[in-house]
């Protein structure tokens, strides 16, 4: 199998790469391809033609998007629509990447793939674009929504909490949103196996069990051997311009429907974190 990559460069692109290595990989980081610019992402589909695109490129700064709106929707949005077009004249299927923000995280158990839609942030709302533009575009997409997401390669909250840790010795983190922790070498493979089905839709893929972001930073100083001074705090005392689900916990309900494994749970899989950035 032919498979393209977009957003290659970045903390799920770095474990496609490895997740479909038995493949024929094309990696494409932005510096290779502008998904924004549609005659690119035509002219790349069509040169390359691949048999899956898994479009994991994305705008993911969540409260730049308030600011940076049209970004956002170019981003996010728009070049979604683009790559889904692309895909089309070739025959292509595609992933689209999606985010467990497209809940408004009010529903108080976890959400299926059937659950209503009710974004609260423009990241929401751009990322439910997207996912709308491909469903009308493309009948053989896979639309994937994860959250929480942590690798070994780029930024995370991970690495911000032991950057902090080490720095400052005490950290307040909120403890009134709850979610899954999902680790890209775990979610990269689990996203080759759903592929692989051949069962097009609507998907969760997340690591099993949930937590608070507060009780994650504990996770991770635990993990990590430091003596931090982690204190909890709530959301509107932060004070991020965004708004964030308070319980945005995904159900993988249609995962095991297809007959998916489990993937493991987030403090197994912090461990391997952990270690992989030690």
């Amino acid at each position: 199998m032919k498979v393209l990559i977009t957003g290659a460069s970045g903390q799920l692109g770095h474990d496609l790469q490895r997740a479909f290595a038995d493949d024929h990989v094309v990696a494409l980081d932005r510096a290779s391809l502008d998904v924004t610019r549609e005659a690119d992402v035509q002219a790349a589909v069509a040169d390359h033609r691949p048999d899956l695109v898994v479009h994991s490129a994305a705008f993911t700064k969540v409260d730049a998007c308030e600011t940076e709106s049209e970004t956002a929707w170019r981003v996010n949005a728009t070049a979604s629509w683009w790559v889904a077009r692309a895909c089309e004249t070739v025959d292509a299927a595609m992933v689209y990447i999606s985010s467990d923000y497209v809940f408004d995280g009010s529903l108080g158990r976890p959400y299926t793939e059937f659950d209503t839609v009710n974004p609260r942030s423009m990241y929401g709302r751009s990322k439910e674009a997207g996912e709308q533009l491909v469903r009308r575009t493309l009948d053989r997409h896979y639309i994937v929504r994860t959250s929480w997401v942590h690798g070994a390669d780029g930024g995370n909250f991970a690495k911000t909490m032991l950057r902090l840790g080490r720095e400052r010795g005490a950290v307040s983190v909120v403890d009134d949103q709850t979610g899954s922790p999902t680790f890209t070498f775990d979610l990269a493979p689990q996203i080759r196996r759903l592929a692989a089905t051949g069962r097009p839709g609507t998907y969760h893929l997340t690591n099993r069990g949930h937590c608070t972001w507060f009780e994650f930073a504990a996770a991770i100083f635990d993990g990590a051997g430091l003596d931090v001074d982690l204190t909890p705090t709530d959301t509107a005392s932060f004070g991020a311009p965004a708004h964030r689900p308070a319980y945005s916990v995904l159900d993988n309900l249609m995962a095991r429907q297809v007959g998916l494994p489990d993937m493991p749970h987030w403090q197994d899989s912090l461990k391997v974190l952990l270690q992989e950035i030690a």
